[in-house]
């Protein structure tokens, strides 16, 4: 299990456990974090699974892809250091990571 921190735009704070190998969103959503969405379940249809991560997390993990990047302009409020916690694989690197969930998703 790697634990990973949900701070709300509020600044109320929620770890979860996650299993190894599922993403982000899915962590989120089988533990009931409030703003993931995630419409789509996670096929990069939707954008609403848009997280922002602070600096040290967004350059520790691989970049966005091309397609990610795209539906990130479908966000509300993306900026540079968004992205789609669908697209987010948990894993013992990511150990500790923080995840802030934007006010509104849609």
């Amino acid at each position: 299990m790697t634990t990973i921190r949900f701070i709300q735009h509020d600044g109320r704070e929620q770890a979860v456990d996650a299993t190894d190998g599922e993403s982000v969103m899915r962590a989120a959503n089988d533990h009931g974090v409030p703003g993931i969405v995630a419409d789509c379940g996670g096929c990069m249809t939707c954008a609403t699974c848009h997280v922002y991560l602070p600096h040290e997390w967004f350059e520790r993990l691989a970049p966005p892809t091309e397609d990610e990047t795209a539906m990130l302009e479908a966000a509300v409020d993306p900026r540079p250091n968004s992205r789609l916690s669908c697209q987010i694989i948990v894993s013992a690197d990511v150990e500790g990571l923080i995840v802030n969930v934007p006010k509104n998703q849609f």
